[in-house]
């Protein structure tokens, strides 16, 4: 039988990665004899990722034009060379299926795939659709998206499967308290300058809880050095800090807070973990997707938001302060997100994926 190829396209930051990865891992366990290709961004970060799990991988050098400002113009100018170099993917490769998982590198690739009349899927993590994914649907057969709320954005062709993730986060086993409180700190795979800032400018009201309190802390790499400098400067020894953790479910399962951004698959591995969370969503995220994401998690009584403008030391210390005092309302939380639990969604979307193949092969 001749081997089903298929493309999965979109990226930028972990978050679009993952759910990609995710899906990748179950085709190939499914039908071994699947070729996968993932095209992405030419961003670093997604490089060593894709390294890391030795991927086959083909960068795309475009950007996004949404929010830009005075750089839309140099995005517009690499259009036609994204276009171009997807027609030549495309037709080198001649896939089965072409999947978009959302980023701007998405767009070309799946649209062209489109004309070309190979069966075309998008993925959504967020509630309110990105305008990638909005601009690609009239293109698309379907859309598997991670929550209810998403139906109506997608007119018909919306299904919900919940948001892939990597699988260790569905089995981690529960924390056990003792006295030490242990806080992981991330802003996404890109790190977070706000919550780097706000977090160290914290440490010296937290002073009496030093004793208590284990700092694990995901900061970019552009802050790394000088996040690092600020925990010794001011006393902190139970200290981890690294611009970027690929091992982060073991770190999920160590903490007893999560204080994170709300991008979509941080609330995804959120909710597949189990993980009480401090969410502060990033103020400038397109169509204010963070805050839509963090309040499905609010609603549940899953985690609480804390917003950049009413983020201070004063209001940090006293949220920190508050869990480390009531532990069993972190338990409350946890046990709220089992409701929000899909399982196998990397699976149904697979299944999906198959089913499309099937009919090309």
């Amino acid at each position: 039988m001749k081997a089903r190829k298929v493309i999965i396209s979109g990226g930028g930051t972990g978050g679009h990665l993952y759910p990609a990865l995710a899906v990748g891992e179950k085709l190939k366990e499914k039908d071994p004899a699947v070729e996968i290709t993932f095209v992405g961004s030419s961003r670093v970060l997604e490089k060593n990722i894709m390294e890391r799990y030795r991927a086959k991988f083909i960068p795309l050098k475009i950007e996004g034009l949404k929010g830009k400002g005075l750089r839309t113009f140099q995005s517009l100018a690499l259009l036609p060379y994204g276009f171009l170099k997807s027609l030549y993917i495309l037709l080198r490769i001649r896939p089965a299926l072409v999947i978009g998982v959302g980023g701007y590198s998405s767009g070309p690739i799946v649209l062209l795939a489109s004309w070309l009349r190979i069966p075309t899927l998008i993925m959504e993590q967020n509630l309110k659709p990105g305008l990638t994914n909005r601009l690609l649907l009239p293109w698309v057969r379907k859309a598997v998206v991670a929550f209810e709320g998403s139906l109506p954005y997608f007119k018909g062709k919306g299904y919900v499967t919940g948001n892939p993730t990597r699988e260790e986060f569905y089995s981690l086993p529960k924390k056990e308290r003792n006295h030490r409180f242990s806080l992981l700190i991330f802003g996404g795979s890109q790190g977070s300058h706000f919550l780097n800032m706000g977090v160290t400018e914290s440490l010296p009201l937290l002073s009496q809880e030093k004793k208590e309190l284990r700092f694990v802390h995901q900061t970019g790499a552009n802050d790394y050095e000088w996040v690092k400098d600020r925990y010794a400067y001011h006393g902190y020894t139970d200290v981890t800090v690294s611009p970027y953790f690929f091992n982060i479910p073991d770190y999920f399962q160590s903490s007893d807070l999560i204080v994170c951004r709300s991008g979509a698959t941080t609330i995804a591995e959120l909710i597949a973990a189990q993980k009480a969370s401090l969410l502060v969503p990033f103020a400038k995220a397109t169509d204010d997707h963070q805050l839509l994401n963090a309040k499905e998690l609010e609603r549940a009584q899953g985690a609480e938001i804390l917003l950049e403008e009413d983020f201070t030391p004063e209001t940090f210390t006293e949220k920190i302060r508050d869990f480390m005092t009531h532990k069993e309302k972190i338990d409350r939380m946890e046990n709220n997100l089992k409701p929000l639990k899909r399982e196998n969604a990397a699976e149904k979307i697979s299944d999906l994926c198959l089913e499309f193949t099937g009919e090309e092969s």
